[in-house]
């Protein structure tokens, strides 16, 4: 996966930049606020998120690593796909959104494009829990392991519901410090009772 991307921006449109990276040009699609920040000519390093689908690569990039950890938790939440993830923190930074679904500010969302009513509410019913790590602007370390266990937990069929509190038990029960996400993932397996 590309982390990180840093060079010359040869190209602003309103969400999207192309940054020259040793003679080539990358397509890094960016939320609104940043892009009309950006000047021609300018040196940028940013942090980046690869969507590959089976038609296209998509290089989202986020100025701060919080954004970009944000950015991958709006994914996990259901129905929630890059675009609508990329319009939630169009004009907002990670913390502010994330106050809001703290505080179930429906209004502020369901302002978001692309978002509505009801994905405003399934926001805040399944991001309640996670967002106050991202209140303060500041990433969890183990925030982006637990999502990735989350994931791999809902993959292998287990609900939302069921793999948030297999996490929870092992995140607050075991000693994780230092595990990789597939050592998190067996003992999420052995609370669940599946080995």
């Amino acid at each position: 996966m590309i982390s990180s991307i840093t060079g010359k921006v040869k190209s602003i449109t309103a969400n999207s930049l192309v940054v020259e990276v040793g003679g080539v040009g990358v397509l890094l699609q960016v939320p609104t606020r940043v892009a009309s920040s950006m000047q021609m000519g300018e040196q940028v390093s940013f942090h980046t998120y690869l969507i590959v689908r089976e038609d296209a690569l998509i290089l989202y990039g986020f100025s701060e690593v919080v954004d970009r950890e944000f950015f991958e938790l709006l994914l996990s939440v259901t129905g929630i796909g890059p675009k609508v993830a990329q319009s939630i923190l169009a004009n907002s930074g990670a913390a502010s959104i994330a106050a809001a679904i703290t505080s179930s500010d429906l209004k502020s969302l369901e302002s978001v494009p692309g978002l509505g009513k009801k994905g405003a509410q399934r926001l805040v019913l399944e991001l309640k829990d996670k967002a106050p790590a991202f209140a303060d602007g500041k990433v969890n370390k183990n925030l982006p392991l637990s999502n990735q266990v989350e994931n791999a937990l809902q993959g292998l069929g287990y609900s939302a519901k069921e793999s948030n509190s297999m996490l929870r038990q092992v995140m607050s029960n075991e000693k994780i410090e230092g595990l990789s996400a597939a050592q998190i993932l067996k003992l999420a397996l052995k609370v669940g009772g599946k080995n």
